[in-house]
């Protein structure tokens, strides 16, 4: 190869290079992915068949985020008007107090359910280390006083719909045996749990519905064809989207709205909502 090839093909080299750094910082993270996925829940009421139920998960309002995304994307998920919403954790990625007030101003545009609104804290609402209780505390305080019902191990029905929220594994009150030691297999029910390494514990005392998680991003960046190299789990299976497993029940791993750092690719920001389908 003569000198004004390679410098030629240097060029066209460099300038995609830094063309994918800018997509990978400027444009995925803020282009957002409205999932549509069918939801056959047990024992369904007739009632609520058709109706929708989005999930939100990983805002990560900090430092880092963008705001006015943030904003905008509450607006356009309340356009949808889901049936129910849930949060499956990590509102926040905390350093200091003021996030509670970016918390706090943000959550004024988040989508609520018309027959219910729900939620699970995720290890960032833990603080530094995850150890932070008082600050989960506060964050479960601020969301309920905006109707936001914070499943801490426990369980809340909305209108024929049970929902059962079990509190971070990462975080100081995971106790997920409190969680489903009472669930009912005659109920319609849908668990939420931030972390979706929990699958793996023997904690699900035969149940055999839906599980919708979030905590990985999907990766955040994803090489063509091949699994993400970076995932938050012990388990590399979950990555995102949707998992059967053979005792009956399905997992689906939300890949989040925000993030903690400025950069995806090839796994673009979601809202997933869910139909409810008699199963």
């Amino acid at each position: 190869m003569n000198r004004r090839k390679f410098l030629k093909y240097s060029s066209i080299l460099g300038g995609a290079g830094l063309l994918t750094g800018l997509y990978t910082w400027q444009v995925e993270p803020f282009w957002l992915e409205f999932t549509r996925v069918p939801m056959p829940v047990k024992n369904l009421p007739p009632a609520l068949a058709g109706k929708t139920l989005m999930q939100i998960s990983d805002i990560h309002i900090g430092v880092h985020s963008r705001d006015s995304y943030l904003k905008d994307s509450f607006i356009k998920a309340a356009a949808y008007q889901p049936d129910f919403v849930a949060y499956t954790g990590d509102f926040v990625t905390y350093n200091e107090p003021r996030q509670l007030d970016q918390l706090q101003e943000l959550m004024r545009h988040a989508p609520q359910g018309r027959l219910g609104t729900t939620a699970v804290l995720g290890n960032h609402d833990y603080g530094a280390r995850w150890k932070d209780s008082i600050l989960a505390n506060n964050i479960t305080a601020m969301l309920e006083q905006m109707q936001i019902r914070v499943l801490r191990n426990e369980q809340q029905q909305y209108s024929g719909l049970n929902f059962i929220g079990i509190d971070d594994k990462w975080g100081t009150n995971f106790k997920p045996e409190k969680a489903m030691r009472y669930w009912n297999r005659q109920e319609a029910t849908v668990v939420l749990c931030h972390n979706p390494d929990v699958m793996d514990l023997p904690v699900w005392n035969g149940y055999n519905g839906w599980v919708i998680s979030g905590h990985t991003h999907g990766g955040q960046c994803k090489p063509p064809f091949l699994p993400p190299p970076l995932l938050p789990v012990t388990n590399k299976r979950y990555a995102a989207g949707q998992i059967g497993f053979e005792d009956g029940r399905t997992l689906y791993i939300n890949r989040a709205l925000g993030f903690t750092w400025q950069v995806r690719f090839n796994v673009r920001p979601e809202i997933t909502v869910f139909e409810l389908i008699r199963g």
